[in-house]
């Protein structure tokens, strides 16, 4: 699928959650708007406010309301990458220098607070208590999957269930969150409401799966980070748990968190690439993939619906 049409009927309209979050680089402090624009800039696919776009055109589409809700989704993701890169040290995200290489640690971490709080006040632009509380609980639910990942950081007692359950807080709430926003702000039936919930539930469990299997077998120039990133930071995804599953005793996982000798990245790397590991993963994120589907089988067909069809099958052939 080409990305121009990727996002089909809304394609366009994200032009004008590009000129909103354009129009939150400035501000009246030079310093904060080059901080700002070197986050905001070069956004990424926009597929996150995408779906609250789409999940909004099966009924009332008002783009006066659905438009600061896509925008304020954008900008929550793009604050917690901020506090990520923090947290992991990180000096680079998509090839560009992230907001704690070029400045502070203590100033990226206000950058995000700053960016979480516009968030919030375009969420409650929409003039709707329900979508300001979803907004609320779900930056709550995020955070807590952050945690949860810190506070397990090098620790290879870990197991598959905990895994699903971090990305489900980490990554799948907040595609969940736009699916349910803009079907909220449209005036869907609660039925509506509740299948585009659980497809975006869905879609981002898929995503997130295909995204860790791309952090052993993709290529570094294409990701925008280097291969093995998250072990390198501690974090265990569904590659290295299945590794340690299946060579409990010689593992080079074990070793990395025990030595933090680097080499055993390249190692283990090698040791997933070099098996069915990548294959059995893929198979987890198709088992989502096809619920995301399932999801919206009460869906009325139009361009939206077969729009979000075509979303799963390119999360789940994407290289970056």
């Amino acid at each position: 699928m080409k990305p121009r049409s990727l996002y089909g009927p809304v394609q366009e309209d994200l032009a004008l959650v590009a000129q909103t979050l354009e129009g939150i680089k400035k501000v009246d402090f030079p310093a904060l708007s080059e901080m700002l624009n070197l986050v905001l800039s070069g956004q990424g696919k926009q597929l996150r406010p995408a779906l609250v776009l789409l999940a909004g055109r099966f009924s009332r589409y008002d783009l006066d309301l659905l438009v600061p809700v896509a925008a304020s989704i954008e900008l929550l993701h793009t604050a917690t990458l901020v506090h990520d890169d923090v947290i992991d040290g990180a000096s680079t995200r998509r090839g560009r220098s992230t907001a704690n290489a070029a400045y502070r640690n203590t100033t990226a971490v206000m950058l995000g607070d700053y960016m979480f709080a516009h968030a919030a006040d375009l969420v409650a632009v929409a003039g709707n208590v329900r979508v300001v509380r979803l907004f609320a609980r779900t930056l709550r639910v995020m955070v807590r999957g952050e945690i949860g990942q810190d506070m397990t950081a090098y620790d290879s007692r870990q197991n598959v269930r905990d895994y699903l359950n971090r990305i489900a807080g980490k990554t799948a709430s907040l595609f969940a969150a736009a699916c349910e926003g803009g079907a909220v702000i449209s005036g869907h039936p609660e039925s509506w409401i509740k299948t585009l919930h659980d497809y975006g539930h869905h879609l981002g469990m898929a995503f997130q799966v295909v995204d860790d299997i791309l952090d052993f077998t993709g290529d570094a120039e294409s990701m925008g980070k280097s291969v093995g990133s998250d072990l390198m930071q501690g974090t265990l995804t569904l590659p290295s748990l299945l590794l340690l599953e299946k060579h409990p005793d010689n593992n080079p996982i074990k070793r990395l968190f025990a030595e933090r000798d680097k080499v055993e990245v390249a190692r283990a790397v090698e040791m997933v690439r070099q098996s069915e590991i990548p294959e059995e993963c893929y198979r987890i994120a198709r088992g989502f993939a096809d619920r995301a589907r399932e999801a919206l089988d009460i869906m009325p067909d139009s361009s939206a619906k077969q729009t979000l069809l075509g979303i799963v099958d390119n999360t789940l052939e994407r290289q970056s």
